[in-house]
């Protein structure tokens, strides 16, 4: 998808923008000039994102970011604000995706999960909602997976999050008649997520289904496609994997 933005200029909130779909989403965002504020957790890789963006030209900011506080999310949402004046548009990227069969009773990785990819999402919702619905416009995109349309060994619990996520994203969608949500459901992606699967022998087998994953930036060409249609355009849901993958 390379359809170039059709509105750029506006004020673009990234999650998770130290590494993956968040990283590449910023780049993408900001060489579609629009103006991007990055959140994670490694302030040190979303600061030197910033500095690269702005040495390319582009208009871009970051602060730490945890979203499984409220109290972060907002704060960050606040000084995107403060900077910008507006936000126009979050992007509720930060996930995680320890997998393991459910046998393996890894019950802290599952609630870690639920906190980052179900919580996160809800905590990006809380603190934009306010501020979008008084500026009558707003855009939130979340970030699926091809796991929230079908449910495979050792990702249960994983695709049960993400399948919240698009349940979420469509009662967002339902309720809001100013606001654009869209879901993008990724496949196999380049990123770091497979780092963080404690089971050796899962996370071999996650790392030779990746050997014909896609780009990030594949991703981010479709929020690109998607933050930048017309507002009266509302991308509901793009599903994007490489063409190898079954």
């Amino acid at each position: 998808m390379t359809v170039p933005s059709v509105s750029a200029g506006k004020v673009v909130l990234v999650t998770g923008a130290s590494s993956g779909i968040g990283a590449a989403t910023a780049r993408r965002l900001a060489a579609s000039g629009h103006r991007v504020m990055l959140g994670a957790r490694r302030t040190d890789r979303v600061a030197a994102l910033a500095e690269d963006l702005r040495a390319a030209g582009g208009e871009a900011d970051h602060r730490e970011l945890d979203v499984t506080d409220l109290e972060s999310v907002r704060a960050f949402v606040r000084a995107a604000q403060d900077r910008y004046g507006r936000v126009d548009v979050l992007v509720n990227n930060a996930g995680v995706m320890p997998l393991s069969s459910l046998d393996a009773l890894k019950v802290d990785e599952w609630n870690r999960m639920i906190d980052v990819n179900v919580r996160g999402v809800l905590h990006g919702i809380a603190a934009v909602l306010p501020l979008m619905r008084a500026q009558g416009s707003g855009h939130v995109v979340n970030i699926a997976s091809v796991s929230g349309h079908r449910v495979d060994p050792t990702a249960a619990v994983y695709s049960a999050t993400k399948f919240a996520v698009r349940a979420l994203s469509e009662g967002l969608r339902q309720e809001s008649r100013d606001l654009r949500v869209t879901v993008i459901s990724p496949g196999l992606t380049r990123s770091e997520l497979a780092e963080g699967i404690s089971d050796t022998a899962v996370r071999e087998a996650t790392e030779d289904m990746l050997k014909i994953a896609m780009p990030a930036d594949a991703v981010a060409a479709a929020i690109d496609y998607a933050v930048g249609q017309p507002a009266e355009v509302d991308v509901s849901e793009i599903i994007v994997r490489p063409t190898a993958q079954g």
